[in-house]
């Protein structure tokens, strides 16, 4: 096993500390929470689909308390303007001159509430602030000052009255995650800590300063270039599965991922091999965020909608067929 840099033991023991923190709050979800804690340390958006009332709001005001972040709520409603988000100026009658008003975007970190119940010029202001970092007013340009990520919620009940994300506007996503509802143990224990007893005390313990840098330590992690050969690989089987003898999948699949998607995924593996104590990336890394980098990047095709299939499988079977060609046996 290769020594590891004490700066990496030093952060993931700090990075601990602060998930354990939010698990005094937040009861279950460790899979969720651990994937927003890499889409911090990745500086990664990050797109969460569930039923409403799965604490996603209280998910991110834990973590921005945790972690000494501006926190700001934007619930998306068909009649919200994109000024209502990002800002504009206002008229001053005592200085007879117009001043600008930043909206709520900007933030460390935006909950992007029911994001498709916005219309798309809405929906295009809040992804061209999530791409340029920044967004114009008036001709002015506005610097959105890191770290600044965006967690947009989806309601998957009900459709009416709301405006679905285009794929192009998707890809912005560094992962898609998935949300259920707790199994019977943790509703047991969510209604003991929010019902009958007194909610436990939160402390700071990583500062926004020290968030950037370990934001810096995820990105120099070792990535093996039989790992990089590995998530290319990976990603160009979606969008050229023949070329990899995926005959049996070619014809469910309409789009793959885009490049983005390699460097998502490799970056993203970084940041959870940082939160594993490690300054190089493992297999198991890449493997265990496949599915949540790609399930929003691969489009079926309507033959794969009538035959059921799923992205999921379709991405094991790629993995399955690519792995042992391309990783080296450690």
């Amino acid at each position: 096993m290769p020594d590891i840099k004490e700066e990496y033991i030093n952060a993931a023991k700090k990075i601990e500390s602060a998930l354990y923190e939010v698990k005094k709050i937040i009861v279950g979800q460790d899979y969720i929470l651990e994937r927003v804690l890499v889409g911090l340390l990745s500086d990664g958006h990050i797109l969460l689909e569930g039923p409403p009332g799965l604490a996603k709001t209280l998910i991110l005001k834990t973590f921005a308390e945790v972690m000494d972040l501006h926190f700001q709520r934007v619930q998306f409603t068909p009649d919200l303007l994109p000024s209502d988000l990002i800002g504009t100026q206002i008229y001053n009658q005592k200085n007879s001159d117009f001043e600008t008003v930043l909206g709520p975007v900007f933030a460390n970190l935006v909950l992007a509430d029911e994001i498709n119940r916005a219309p798309a010029k809405v929906q295009s202001a809040l992804l061209e602030a999530m791409q340029e970092k920044q967004v114009t007013i008036a001709k002015k340009s506005h610097k959105i000052e890191g770290p600044f990520i965006v967690l947009a919620t989806q309601n998957p009940i009900e459709a009416e009255g709301t405006y679905q994300l285009p794929e192009a506007q998707i890809d912005r996503f560094m992962f898609k995650l998935i949300i259920s509802y707790p199994n019977p143990k943790e509703e047991i224990a969510i209604i003991n800590r929010f019902c009958t007893e007194e909610l436990p005390k939160i402390k700071k313990v990583i500062s926004r300063s020290e968030l950037l840098e370990f934001q810096k330590l995820a990105y120099k992690v070792y990535v093996d270039p039989s790992i990089i050969t590995l998530i290319a690989d990976i990603v160009s089987a979606t969008r050229s599965p023949m070329d990899y003898k995926l005959e049996s999948i070619s014809r469910f699949i309409s789009f793959g991922a885009s490049p983005r998607a390699s460097l998502n995924l490799t970056q993203a593996s970084k940041a959870l091999a940082l939160i594993k104590s490690r300054d190089y990336v493992k297999e198991e890394d890449v493997e265990n965020l496949i599915f949540d980098v790609l399930r929003h990047r691969v489009t079926l095709s309507y033959e794969g909608i009538m035959a059921k299939e799923n992205v999921g499988s379709i991405l094991t079977t790629i993995l399955n067929k690519i792995k042992p060609k391309t990783v080296k046996v450690r």
